[in-house]
């Protein structure tokens, strides 16, 4: 088979199953005879051909022209970044524009009509702005670039999460619209989308051969008097607004920019003009044959589906597909990060240090607050308030001492100061197997929901493992991993959200990380786990010490390998489910907790765990506090605060790594 050809053939090949859909789907409204003349010469008595004119024709065709773009946005950051893994999703782009357009409709909703994609534009701009900040420091590498990009993804979302915790009412309408809607009920969409996206076309035609310079290395490039940062700008500028563009009128549609330019690069297009043109057409047909699919066999379901949310579905198994495919610069093996050594006796007090913080931080948890009359310190005998903030302090500390003890778990295992449940993605597979469990089973008790939890963030961690193994766990493809398997968890969260199921409020208050829900028993419940499991981890010190210091080291002391990674991994994923049963999927304590212990030089494997324990239950207490007191009387929930906090320390150490 011919090079040139490849392209063409892998298209048409992927049009079939559009051309098929298109023609059942036409023959459903009434035959294709009948459904062409309702686009072309409606009868406005006729109610089939109106809803055929105004409804299925304009979703069709903003398929099209949505998919088009997004692969031509994906194209151009990947040929600019000079990176497979760029494009408008896994770059933050898109989830910026959605919460740029959130904030508008909450603050200014009057300037929306001046034209949300210059709304989208501005929030794109910032986050792909951020994205530059926090990897600039390694030039700009590709990797750095890929996970700077999903990190924004993960804080911009929580930040989203905030305003519609808030503003649940007034955004409810938008969690359709932000998981990707294509629902149309005239032209005025396509009408706005299709000029800009032509003039968008042919500037990135006009840009094509000065593009191309940039397959180059530096110096060549800058040998022809061609200004890299300037073609870079107009390049990414172009792809930012055609991603505003595109969100501001059908919502975030996940990976179409990822998943159609590198279809066609592995199909055999080698040169940017024709990654260009034939991206863009596959771009739109696996858009346009999603929706076509989901059309067909919305009607057997319950609840409407957003088809972004079902493209970000398929998409993060493609993602998790071309980790373990991809030559990325920057790889190299894992090694242990070095710290601060203090003697037993200063840690020791550092320890006994931490602890009277601790309890200082569960008294004034248990005492002080606001009121109708504003601030006060209650009397400890005043049981009606203690009781009330009782469970609330105990949950907040049981669960911000089981994340945190799983993180300091595995950043030893992996010798990875960036690891922890959150970032590789154990907590979004915790919580897919504990949604689903809500939603699919009749009333599922606290142990059974902690059992799925547990599998489902097993299943997570084969993942990582799975696609891992043969690069030798290198830690920017393990954090990569992770992301992609958040991605997943993303899209079935969307997916759950948008149908309207009255139990999607409370979804959204446990994702958040709210302890509101929590009673006494439960409170009780939680801490013995968590005192337990905190037990149960104090043995397996002596692993902890010995593995971070090779394969042949630890097989030479008498460890088996195997079996002591599938305890260690067995562990985190208990103390995983039984924290983000509790948590939510997102505090980022896993992270930080660990690394702050290791920063005071809390530097052997049972010091690191006592102190990341007593950091972890500090900081989830204190955020649980300042969530239910800065903005009294409503209220923001604990794992909100802390990965408000957590996502931007992690950011800080994502530029430093």
């Amino acid at each position: 088979m011919r090079r040139g050809g490849s392209p063409a053939q892998t298209c048409l090949l992927l049009s079939l199953p559009l051309m098929v859909l298109l023609v059942l789907s036409l023959q459903q409204q009434g035959g294709i005879a009948q459904s062409v003349q309702a686009l072309l010469f409606p009868t406005f008595e006729n109610v089939d051909e109106l809803l055929l004119h105004f409804a299925w024709w304009p979703r069709f065709t903003m398929a099209l022209l949505a998919g088009g773009g997004l692969a031509l946005a994906g194209v151009l950051m990947q040929q600019v970044l000079r990176n497979p893994l760029a494009s408008p999703t896994t770059l933050g782009v898109a989830s910026g524009a959605n919460l740029a357009l959130m904030a508008a409709t909450l603050l200014s909703p009057g300037v929306l009509a001046m034209g949300g994609e210059w709304i989208a534009l501005l929030g794109g701009s910032a986050a792909i702005g951020l994205v530059f900040m926090l990897s600039w420091r390694r030039g700009l590498a590709p990797i750095a670039v890929v996970l700077a990009g999903l990190v924004v993804n993960l804080y911009l979302g929580a930040l989203s999460t905030a305003l519609l915790l808030f503003n649940h009412e007034t955004l409810a309408g938008l969690l359709i619209w932000g998981a990707g809607s294509l629902a149309q009920n005239g032209w005025d969409g396509v009408a706005s989308l299709a000029p800009r996206l032509a003039i968008c076309g042919v500037a990135a035609w006009l840009l094509l051969r000065p593009l191309a310079v940039l397959e180059l290395d530096d110096a060549s490039a800058k040998s022809l008097g061609i200004s890299l940062k300037h073609l870079r700008f107009a390049g990414l500028g172009l792809a930012v607004f055609i991603t505003g563009s595109v969100v501001s009128v059908v919502g975030i549609i996940g990976f179409i920019g990822l998943a159609a330019p590198n279809i066609v690069r592995m199909a055999g297009a080698r040169t940017l003009g024709a990654r260009l043109l034939w991206s863009t057409l596959l771009g739109a047909v696996l858009l346009a044959t999603t929706d076509l699919l989901l059309q067909r066999f919305s009607g057997m379901m319950a609840t409407l589906i957003p088809t972004g949310a079902v493209t970000g579905a398929l998409g993060a198994p493609l993602l998790m597909w071309l980790i373990p495919r991809l030559k990325l610069q920057g790889d190299r093996p894992p090694q242990a990060t070095g710290v601060a050594i203090t003697h037993h006796s200063a840690s020791h007090r550092l320890a006994i240090g931490l602890l009277l913080a601790l309890v200082a931080a569960m008294v004034v948890g248990h005492l002080v607050g606001q009121g109708a009359n504003g601030w006060s310190i209650i009397a400890p005998t005043n049981w009606g308030v203690i009781e009330w903030r009782f469970p609330r302090v105990m949950a907040a500390a049981a669960s911000g001492l089981m994340l945190a003890i799983a993180g300091t778990i595995l950043q030893r295992l992996s010798a990875n100061p960036m690891a922890s449940p959150e970032v590789l993605g154990i907590s979004g597979g915790c919580a897919i197997a504990l949604i689903l469990g809500i939603y699919l089973l009749p009333a599922p008790s606290n142990a059974l929901l902690v059992a799925i939890g547990t599998l489902g963030a097993l299943a997570a961690l084969l993942v990582l493992v799975a696609l891992n193994r043969k690069s030798g766990f290198v830690p920017e493809r393990l954090l990569l991993s992770g992301v992609a398997i958040s991605a997943l968890f993303d899209a079935v969260r969307s997916v759950l959200l948008a149908g309207g199921d009255p139990r999607g409020q409370q979804v959204i208050a446990w994702l958040a990380g709210s302890t509101y829900y929590v009673d006494v028993g439960s409170a009780l419940l939680v801490g013995s786990m968590a005192a337990g499991l905190a037990l149960v981890s104090l043995p397996f010190t002596r692993w902890l010490d010995i593995m971070p210091l090779g394969t042949a080291t630890a097989r030479s002391l008498g460890i088996g390998l195997n079996r002591a990674r599938l305890a260690l991994l067995l562990l985190v994923a208990l103390l995983t489910a039984c924290a983000t049963l509790v948590l939510g999927p997102l505090s980022f304590i896993g992270l930080l907790a660990p690394h702050m212990a290791r920063l005071m030089g809390f530097s052997r494997a049972r010091q690191h765990l006592v102190g990341a324990a007593l950091i972890g239950m500090l900081l989830m207490v204190l955020a649980d506090w300042v969530g239910r007191q800065i903005m009294f009387p409503y209220e923001i929930p604990a794992g909100l605060v802390a990965s408000l906090i957590g996502g931007a320390y992690f950011m800080w150490g994502l530029r430093r790594l």
